[in-house]
């Protein structure tokens, strides 16, 4: 069965200072590199990761996630997650690092506590 991909979508926040990457396809281990990349790249103030459309997350993206939360926080800039479904959710209650983050039902709610 070929890897579904992973499509990452770059827009900007409703003010300055926030960027928000819109994912749609699996987190997975075939396709964390480019996800990697894009949050490493970012510069802004608050990232906000739209899930809406992202099924799964393996452990690789699970990983990934945290890497992204670390290197956030030691810089000082926020991360935020809209759309988590219930699976990934268990995801990051099992692996215990579900209270890294921020979660939101909309990018607007996100926004507004950016």
């Amino acid at each position: 069965m070929p890897e579904q991909a992973l499509h990452i979508e770059e827009l900007p926040g409703s003010r300055e200072g926030i960027r928000i990457l819109r994912l749609a396809g699996p987190l997975t281990l075939a396709n964390v590199f480019g996800f990697q990349s894009k949050v490493r790249a970012d510069t802004s103030k608050a990232l906000i990761l739209d899930f809406t459309n992202v099924p799964l997350a393996d452990s690789a993206g699970i990983g990934a996630l945290v890497g992204a939360y670390v290197t956030r926080q030691k810089n000082g800039r926020s991360l935020g997650l809209v759309g988590v479904n219930q699976r990934i959710h268990q995801a990051l209650e099992v692996t215990r690092v579900e209270s890294f983050f921020r979660f939101y039902g909309t990018v607007t709610e996100a926004e507004h506590t950016a």
